[in-house]
């Protein structure tokens, strides 16, 4: 969870480095190229790349449209509001599983699930400002990336019934390389990483595998109910960064609504794991 939190503080400090030289879809284009040769390498070694397959190419499709749709939206927030804001609303995402699950996996939505989901919006106005003053664009599209990265997840897991994780993470790194290059060339001005730039670009496409391998792993070793809290520490961390970095005011308000929405999840996530046992 340590390398999970490094991974995800570092990706966003890059994102907002190379903002001033590239544009979002830009810096995806790139990072989907680095990371599709990560995936084949790593696939090559481990004798995987004959679990890639076509199956269920639709469903890789759409998964893969909301993820391209959030992490941009994502990469253009943490360029316009401050780093602590963007991670506090992107803790939502878990609570819009919660919402959507019963249209996308058919789960049913419980007493408690509700009350979670309730907490979580009402920390997301409190992080937003209780005055809606704070509401931007920036606010608006990591709200809005929260949203699309819990269809990725809900996609994710109808994908993994069937599919490898080599197969699910090579379509992800080439449909999102391919979404990147139509997007990034759309008006024929496809920026080049300037020498100072393409650290920071392989920065993010490293960071951003790292980040969900690391988090894999810590949920295959530890309850979500101990990964999650540990996730929560992400906050702090990007904000003393922010800070350091950037002069961004440490908000309490924006604490006071994270702290909120991450007791919505961990409620929900002990209601699930009791009800389990």
């Amino acid at each position: 969870m340590i390398g999970s939190i490094a991974s995800f503080s570092s990706m966003a400090v890059a994102g907002r480095e190379l903002s001033t030289s590239l544009d979002t879809f830009e810096i995806m284009m790139y990072r989907s190229m680095f990371g599709l040769v990560i995936v084949l390498l790593v696939a090559g070694f481990a004798g995987t790349l004959a679990q890639i397959s076509t199956g269920h190419f639709r469903l890789h499709l759409v998964r893969n449209m909301a993820h391209f749709t959030g992490q941009n939206l994502w990469f253009y927030a943490v360029t316009v509001i401050p780093l602590a804001q963007v991670f506090a609303l992107e803790f939502t995402s878990p609570l819009w599983v919660i919402v959507l699950s019963p249209l996308v996996l058919g789960e049913r939505l419980t007493a408690m699930r509700g009350l979670a989901a309730v907490m979580g919006f009402t920390g997301i106005l409190i992080v937003a400002r209780p005055d809606m003053a704070g509401i931007n664009a920036g606010v608006i599209t990591a709200a809005s990336s929260a949203i699309f990265f819990a269809l990725t997840i809900m996609l994710t897991k109808k994908l993994t019934r069937t599919q490898s994780i080599t197969c699910i993470l090579f379509w992800l790194t080439a449909m999102q390389l391919v979404f990147g290059i139509f997007a990034a060339g759309y008006d024929g001005d496809v920026a080049i990483p300037t020498a100072g730039a393409l650290p920071l670009v392989l920065l993010i496409g490293a960071a951003g595998l790292m980040a969900h391998f690391c988090m894999t792993n810590a949920l295959s070793l530890a309850p979500a109910t101990v990964v999650v809290p540990v996730d929560f520490f992400r906050l702090p961390t990007i904000a003393v960064v922010g800070m350091l970095l950037y002069q961004e005011p440490l908000e309490i308000q924006v604490f006071i609504g994270a702290l909120i929405i991450f007791a919505g999840i961990y409620l929900n996530l002990w209601s699930e794991t009791r009800r389990r046992n």
